[in-house]
């Protein structure tokens, strides 16, 4: 992975700059990351939130219907509607970042697969990736 990752909306109104490589590629299969992509799963950039600049205003997304109680502040370009990062307040210390706003997302494909218990059926993991059946650990 490239020393700074860059990326953005569709819009252009939003662009950020993740310093360092991400700490790990995760697909979620939870429902509300379905829904949020708009496909089966969702592939998050997992890094820390002060590795993360952003240029522009997100608009959020309270997202209260968490298996933690505690909510995802889904963030987002309030100008076209690309979904750009999930801050968890269950875990301040890292932040997701949606890995097909990248302007290089070729190189992120997933390690990890959290949330396995609403996977989708028809949806197939490689042989060998970690998978959990909620959160990783």
């Amino acid at each position: 992975m490239s020393e700074t990752i860059e990326g953005g909306c569709n819009c252009g109104a939003v662009r950020y700059a993740i310093t360092g490589p991400a700490l790990a590629v995760a697909a979620c299969h939870c429902t509300r990351c379905r829904r949020q992509s708009g496909s089966a799963f969702s592939v998050n950039l997992v890094v820390k939130p002060e590795a993360m600049t952003v240029a522009g205003d997100l608009a959020v997304f309270v997202d209260t219907e968490t298996s933690s109680g505690q909510s995802v502040l889904r963030e987002f370009c309030g100008v076209c509607g690309s979904p750009i990062r999930s801050r968890l307040n269950a875990n301040p210390h890292i932040i997701a970042v949606k890995a097909g706003t990248a302007d290089a997302p070729d190189g992120f494909a997933p390690s990890i697969h959290v949330w396995t218990q609403s996977k989708l059926a028809w949806v197939e993991i490689p042989a060998g990736l970690p998978q959990f059946a909620q959160n990783a650990g």
